[in-house]
This record gives structure tokens, C-alpha cells and sequence, in this order.
């Protein structure tokens, strides 16, 4: 049977970038703790320092992991991904100089803390 279109359907983004106000959308998640279990989305400012994640957003998502009072980002091994490439970020830098950009997905993985998975 014959499919009849009816035209060109728009593609119309409503997450792109520029809706944010100077903001990019960024995407954090734990590896292997799932008391909040799904990635977070957050508008962050591009020029926010990337210890600013590690001080304010993720305590922010992820304090009522029973391992967070445990994790210290000075003595805990992290390993830290940023759209699938392993990288170490630099804390004083922003985020646009870590190559985070709009829609970006970090996840950190902490070897000595291993939430529910190591239960």
C-alpha cells in the first residue's frame, strides 16, 4: 500500500543551546549508585569552574547515597568521563576549558565506592 505524505515536516530543536540563556545543558550521573536512580540534567553556565560540580551540584543530586558521606574528591580515586573519553578535569578550569559543552554527559565512576552494585 502507497504512503501519501503530506509535505516537509519542520525539525524544530527545543533544546538547542541558544533557549538556554547563555547556559548549556549538561548531564551527570554516579556510576553504580542508584538511590536517586538517573542522570541529572542541570543548566550550568559554561564558564562555571569545574569544582563547582564536584562542590556544589553533586552533593546537590546525590547526598542521600549511603557512600557519599565517603567520598572525598582530595583522597577518593575518581575516574571521571566526559561524553565517553576518560579525562582528568581540571578543578580551576571552566567547563567549556574541560571540553564540557551544551548536552554533555559526565559520569564518575569511584572504584573504592562501589553504591548498591558492591552490596
Amino acid at each position: 500500500m502507497a504512503v501519501k505524505s503530506i509535505g516537509e515536516y519542520p525539525t524544530i530543536m527545543k533544546d538547542s543551546v541558544d533557549k538556554f540563556h547563555g547556559n548549556q545543558l549538561v548531564f551527570i550521573y554516579w556510576h553504580a549508585h542508584f538511590m536517586e536512580g538517573s542522570v541529572k540534567a542541570f543548566a550550568l553556565s559554561p564558564d562555571m569552574p569545574f569544582s563547582a560540580i564536584m562542590s556544589d551540584i553533586i552533593p546537590l543530586c546525590y547526598k542521600v547515597e549511603p557512600d557519599f558521606e565517603k567520598l572525598d574528591f582530595d583522597n577518593t580515586e575518581v575516574i571521571w568521563e566526559i561524553d565517553g573519553k576518560v579525562i582528568t578535569p581540571d578543578p580551576n578550569k571552566s567547563l567549556k576549558e574541560n571540553s564540557i559543552g551544551h548536552k554533555s554527559y559526565i559520569q564518575f565512576t569511584t572504584p573504592a565506592l562501589d553504591g548498591k552494585i558492591g552490596a
